[in-house]
């Protein structure tokens, strides 16, 4: 039984009794994207940019959000021609062999467990502070883990089982709550860029790269300079891999994937650009590198209290449309996994409404234990590790199926294919040598079990 078997095209399409519901078009998949990318990326991590990079983070934003244009132009090829769940797993089953498709699958489980497990912490930070405001105060014990000298996060795990749920009812449900938490969301950047844009100072870009261009490691190993930085604020950029995990819940699969994932990467990036140019011509960068809320606090320098509150409230309140989306995707692969038989089969199956019910409770439950258990403050720079990892293997991808498959149905090309897969597997080797030290290791010691648990256990059981 060769570990380079690829799964067949005929066999991407569920068995009866798996099938899920097609109720999402182009708007919600647009939506889906927006509200897994704009999150606590721009709200928290241009200050840790802004830190490594000095005014230059915008420069490092352009060049995150470059990278990641080119690996989206990748996969919107890929789930045109591929219309099935599973993402970047499941190109690699078809094109470069299951073993691949296993790393690639196991450094997915990486990636969305950890982005929703820190997003839920995070957004824990905000609801004890509302509560706060409302003259609650819910015990330590109840708001940290172990680790931060509490019991369990208690918020963490209120909104991943309210989000699971919203999941569970429906998929059509779901993405309308979410395209009116997205409004919110891009209503919030907008307030903040009218408020701070008219208060740009040419004179805090200056010295504009005060660490220099590269990648130069510093204390603790962490990385400054304008790739350092990029290397981080990566993190605010990914998400639109959420979409490709849609396809099977996709009305028009061909047209809608592409205008999804290139739509909503497109408008990311814009977001991103201006949100950034106001906050560093605002304020020096050096007053603002350290914070948790840098938009809230730029406010409050520019002496705007009150919209700083209203920033800050709302954008807790929008801040689940990231647990959605990741979630949501995280649960789809999970679906194909077990449909493949890496995962018990039974989980594959789907409610009376095309829902995978087994199997979002399961993902949910595993998010939730580490949510409600583990502090995240070091280990979420891994989820950059394994988002990486996928990256590279749908622009690798791209470049087998057309040398291999030339006459292979593709209802989207990349434009340029043979260099913008070359950038994007580039990019996004550079960015990955950009990582902490510590962050590459715990990532090539996680694939290492990946491959143990594979060889052990998954090989003998897969269903292809």
């Amino acid at each position: 039984m060769s570990i380079w078997r690829r799964k067949p095209m005929g066999a991407m399409m569920p068995e009866s009794g798996e099938a899920l519901a097609r109720t999402l078009s182009w708007p919600h998949l647009v939506a889906l994207g927006i509200g897994a990318i704009v999150g606590t990326g721009i709200l928290t991590l241009i200050g840790v940019g802004a830190d490594r990079a000095g005014p230059a983070v915008l420069v490092s934003f352009a060049i995150a959000g470059a990278i990641c244009a080119c690996a989206a132009l990748c996969y919107a090829e890929m789930a045109s021609a591929i219309p099935a769940s599973g993402s970047a797993y499941t190109y690699s089953y078809a094109v470069l062999g299951e073993v691949i498709a296993w790393i690639v699958g196991w450094s997915l489980i990486l990636e969305y467990s950890l982005v929703v497990s820190t997003v839920a912490v995070g957004w824990s930070g905000y609801a004890v502070g509302a509560l706060r405001w409302f003259g609650l105060d819910l015990p330590p014990a109840l708001a940290n883990g172990p680790a931060l000298g509490g019991v369990i996060n208690l918020p963490a795990i209120v909104i991943i089982a309210l989000v699971a749920g919203l999941l569970m009812l429906g998929t059509r449900e779901s993405a309308r709550v979410n395209t009116a938490l997205v409004v919110l969301k891009l209503a919030t950047l907008a307030l903040f860029v009218a408020v701070a844009l008219p208060a740009f100072d040419p004179a805090n870009l200056h010295p504009f790269t005060p660490y220099g261009y590269g990648s130069v490691a510093g204390a603790g190993g962490v990385k400054f300079g304008v790739m350092g930085a990029a290397a981080i604020i990566f993190f605010a950029f990914y998400g639109f891999d959420a979409i490709s995990t849609a396809a099977e819940e996709t009305k028009r699969p061909d047209r809608d994937l592409a205008i999804g994932i290139v739509g909503s990467m497109l408008a990311c990036t814009l977001i991103y650009l201006v949100v950034a140019a106001a906050a560093v011509g605002a304020v020096p960068f050096a007053r603002f590198s350290n914070s948790a809320e840098p938009l809230a606090l730029i406010l409050r320098e520019l002496g705007r209290g009150g919209v700083a509150t209203i920033v800050g409230l709302a954008a807790a309140i929008a801040l689940p449309t990231v647990l959605l989306a990741f979630l949501y995707g995280q649960s789809r692969i999970f679906l194909v996994m077990a449909r493949d038989g890496f995962l018990p089969h039974g989980l594959a199956r789907v409610s009376k409404r095309g829902t995978p019910v087994r199997i979002t409770l399961v993902t949910a439950i595993l998010v939730a234990v580490i949510a409600g258990l583990v502090p995240l403050d070091v280990i979420a720079s891994l989820a950059n590790a394994g988002t990486l990892c996928a990256f590279v293997a749908v622009a690798a991808c791209v470049l087998v199926s057309r040398r291999r498959d030339p006459e292979m149905r593709r209802p989207f090309r990349t434009p340029a294919a043979w260099l913008i897969a070359p950038l994007a597997i580039g990019g996004c080797l550079y960015l990955f040598t950009s990582l902490q030290v510590v962050t590459q290791v715990a990532f090539f010691a996680w694939n290492a079990i990946g491959l143990a648990v594979y060889f052990l256990y998954a090989r003998n059981r897969a269903r292809v």
